[in-house]
């Protein structure tokens, strides 16, 4: 039981760093994803950016952490569900160290191609891409529908939480969808709205995991459960 707690607070720290490092890192690519041509074609703010890239690739460490450390416990409630967890975090690193490439692209072109300013664009374009793919799609079926239903059967967090991610789950899927068919627009008031569930999902379980850890009558965590 206190090494399960012990899990349950490494969980909960390593789901507050990526609120951490992906939210600042955002803000610092700004300039590169504002206005990619006037990028390179200026200054440029090269540090700044690989300041971003550097958050970003702590972000995946936090990432695939949050999996692997709760995959011995919730493989007690649901094996294959537990592995797909594992397997969408990963998919979303995936995407995110993609965009980390495409961005370093930009910032290379500054200073090898500094009128290559159509190619500067494209990369631009494709790391938005790489931002629905993964934290605007894959994010919505790993940390929304599979980890809110292992969170909500397992009892290890309050029910009434996981109803946070089981909705917020769906939503992230619903306005992804809708942005890859050009129904709404990337990063507007309608997937801004629909984001805010999931937002909150994270942001509590993180929260409660690392003040708290899991609830200690939870079912998986009984000495049968474990010993099981």
């Amino acid at each position: 039981m206190a090494e399960d707690q012990r899990t349950a607070r490494l969980f909960g720290v390593l789901f507050l760093i990526t609120f951490a490092t992906s939210i600042p890192a955002l803000g610092l690519y700004q300039p590169v994803l504002d206005d990619p041509a006037g990028y390179i074609a200026g200054g440029g703010k090269d540090t700044q950016i690989y300041l971003g890239v550097l958050l970003e690739l702590l972000l995946i460490i936090a990432n695939v952490g949050t999996a692997v450390v709760l995959y011995p416990i919730v493989r007690r409630q649901n094996e294959i569900l537990s592995i797909g967890y594992v397997t969408a975090r990963i998919m979303e690193c995936v995407f995110i160290a993609a965009g980390v490439l495409f961005v370093l692209g930009i910032v290379s072109l500054r200073s090898d191609s500094p009128d290559a300013s159509a190619t500067a664009v494209s990369l631009a374009a494709l790391k938005d891409w790489t931002f629905l793919l993964g934290p605007g799609f894959i994010v919505g079926w790993g940390n929304g529908l599979i980890l809110a239903y292992l969170m909500y059967s397992s009892q290890l967090v309050p029910r009434g939480m996981t109803w946070l991610g089981l909705i917020g789950g769906p939503l992230v899927i619903l306005s992804g969808t809708l942005v890859l068919f050009d129904v709404i627009d990337q990063g507007g008031s309608v997937q801004g709205l629909a984001t805010i569930p999931e937002f909150l999902w994270e942001l509590s379980l993180g929260i409660y995991c690392t003040v708290k850890g899991f609830r200690s009558d939870a079912p998986i965590l009984q000495p049968t459960a474990s010993a099981a």
